[in-house]
């Protein structure tokens, strides 16, 4: 018996360090959305002259940004520095909104598009985040699939970046929501079934998921529903 009861204690606490990070992990996903705000609205009033003259310099650029406080964030994840870190990532993608925000803006229904792809993305990522921790399913079998997705993905819109293929972009945006959306069924149930147990990390991750399918969902509103003057 006695073993049995080691055992149950043993769930029950797995169980209760899960809970844990799950909790923290939304705290931290809300909390990440106010440098983004306060990013995106400061990207309104910039000028991105230099990424629309320069595309493959600028991406360059931002990509050098980002892996950097990727691999900070990574180094510091069980300290305060990387929660710091992690704000600062937030805020800087929100002033790489800049570019597609100002785009959608000066089409008649930009303020509308932007909220509906907001909303969209709410409902997208509630309801598989509300999925993968309801059913407690594990969706690790996932990984493999939405890793070469990913990098297929990225290697179609470099190449589309010389191409300029408007059909081409859509499909990208498709696919990118699509895989994304994989992505957060994988990230929430890593964390339910234990695969990662620390908040930033985890934050990190269903971070990109968020800010990818928004920036997608709104690319394709605006191309299939933009009205301009």
């Amino acid at each position: 018996m006695q073993p049995d009861i080691q055992m149950t204690s043993q769930s029950a606490q797995i169980a209760v360090g899960t809970h844990k990070v799950l909790r923290n992990t939304y705290m931290m996903l809300g909390l990440s959305m106010i440098p983004t705000v306060i990013g995106a609205m400061m990207g309104l009033s910039m000028n991105f002259s230099f990424m629309a003259q320069h595309p493959i310099m600028g991406m360059i650029g931002m990509l050098a940004v980002m892996f950097g406080l990727f691999y900070s964030i990574q180094a510091n994840r069980n300290t305060g520095v990387g929660i710091a870190l992690l704000l600062a990532l937030t805020f800087f993608m929100g002033l790489m909104l800049g570019p597609i925000l100002q785009a959608a803006l000066h089409l008649r229904n930009g303020a509308q598009l932007v909220g509906m792809a907001a909303g969209g993305t709410g409902i997208i990522f509630f309801s598989l985040a509300g999925f993968a921790t309801i059913s407690k399913k594990d969706f690790s079998f996932l990984g493999n699939f939405l890793f070469v997705g990913l990098i297929l993905l990225i290697i179609a819109s470099l190449a589309n970046m010389f191409f300029q293929v408007p059909a081409a972009a859509l499909a990208i945006s498709a696919i990118s929501i699509l895989i994304f959306s994989g992505y957060i069924l994988y990230d929430v149930s890593r964390i339910i079934n234990g695969g990662e147990t620390n908040y930033i990390m985890a934050t990190l991750a269903l971070y990109l998921d968020i800010y990818n399918i928004f920036v997608n969902l709104l690319s394709l509103l605006m191309a299939l529903s933009g009205e301009r003057d």
